[in-house]
């Protein structure tokens, strides 16, 4: 009996915490933030115009009316509901921060344009210059993918060959030590010198940045294996391959991957670098073209894109790290 009135007495205060709240909450923001978009006119100084202001005032109402209806059907969105609830003060703060940015710029022109440009012009770059922007998005995440791989491989086969015959360790050793504190970017005359195309020297830059921390990495991962593992495969009869390949890497791999994080955060600085002074597409070399034509919106958009690349490509390291270690899912999140 005072178990079933626990449980009566409990059902109030769950229900009490209304996760809805803080998904009307943020509809509210975002829709006061589309009224004050609409409401307020646009500080228009000199020649700089403020266009795409009717379209922002549909992105904000629109996001927040998504936000209403997202509250109202909360109980029935499943997996998205939750997810959607959970990122409900991020999306609040969003809309505070958005309303909070168009105030300063476009309102009341605080920050002086062209230099801060308002959500409108980051906006304006989306749809009007979409199709360079892509194509500049595009041409980074292939270089990008070409570099990183091969520094990957590369950097994972010395890693072994040091760690685990003694020979690879007395010459390789020493030119990774006079080679590897070096930045990538030092490279570059030599590099652009060496290489027939700008292209090819971008993809040894970014190899070169990635295979460092791999290298070094996957070597101490290698080094650090429990040597009464190999006593055990041996006495089962293993042979020298079964021990690196079965062995040694397997339990390598924790230290392998923070490599291949280090090594991917190390290739975003290299192809921006590489893309402004070498190659003739991606988001680099679109960032260098706006700062020569002071288009700073487009300069911002192309950053945020950026940013949304990087973000998007350690997630997806992350999903490949949580599927190979199982066991050590969620130790490490992003």
């Amino acid at each position: 009996m005072s178990t079933a009135l626990e449980t009566l007495a409990a059902r109030p205060r769950a229900a009490g915490r209304l996760p809805h709240l803080p998904l009307l909450g943020g509809a509210a923001l975002w829709l006061a933030g589309a009224a004050l978009t609409f409401a307020l006119p646009d500080h228009n100084e000199g020649l700089t115009e403020i266009a795409r202001t009717h379209e922002l005032v549909v992105l904000q109402a629109g996001v927040g009316l998504l936000l209403a209806f997202a509250a109202i059907g909360l109980p029935w969105l499943g997996r998205v509901g939750r997810i959607t609830a959970h990122w409900a003060p991020w999306l609040a703060l969003g809309a505070a921060g958005l309303a909070a940015w168009e105030l300063v710029t476009a309102k009341l022109g605080l920050l002086p344009l062209p230099f801060f440009a308002p959500p409108q012009g980051l906006l304006e770059v989306y749809l009007d210059d979409w199709p360079r922007l892509g194509i500049s998005l595009w041409h980074s995440v292939k270089l990008l993918a070409w570099g990183y791989v091969i520094g990957a491989a590369l950097g994972v086969l010395t890693g072994i060959s040091i760690g685990w015959w003694q020979q690879a360790s007395y010459w390789i050793h020493p030119v990774l030590r006079f080679i590897g504190p070096l930045p990538a970017t030092a490279w570059l005359p030599i590099a652009f010198f060496a290489f027939p195309s700008s292209w090819s020297a971008s993809v040894f830059l970014i190899a070169l940045a990635t295979g460092f921390p791999v290298t070094i990495l996957t070597w101490s991962g290698i080094a650090s294996v429990n040597k009464d593992y190999y006593d055990i495969a041996r006495t089962l009869g293993a042979s020298e391959r079964f021990l690196v390949l079965k062995v040694a890497v397997p339990a390598a791999l924790p230290h392998i991957f923070v490599g291949l994080f280090m090594g991917l955060g190390a290739s975003f600085a290299v192809l921006v670098v590489a893309e402004m002074l070498g190659v003739k597409a991606g988001l680099g070399w679109y960032l260098s073209w706006a700062q020569g034509w002071a288009a700073y919106a487009n300069m911002y958009a192309a950053l945020l894109v950026m940013a949304v690349m990087c973000s998007s490509l350690i997630t997806l390291l992350f999903r490949l790290r949580d599927r190979v270690l199982s066991w050590q899912k969620e130790l490490v999140r992003w």
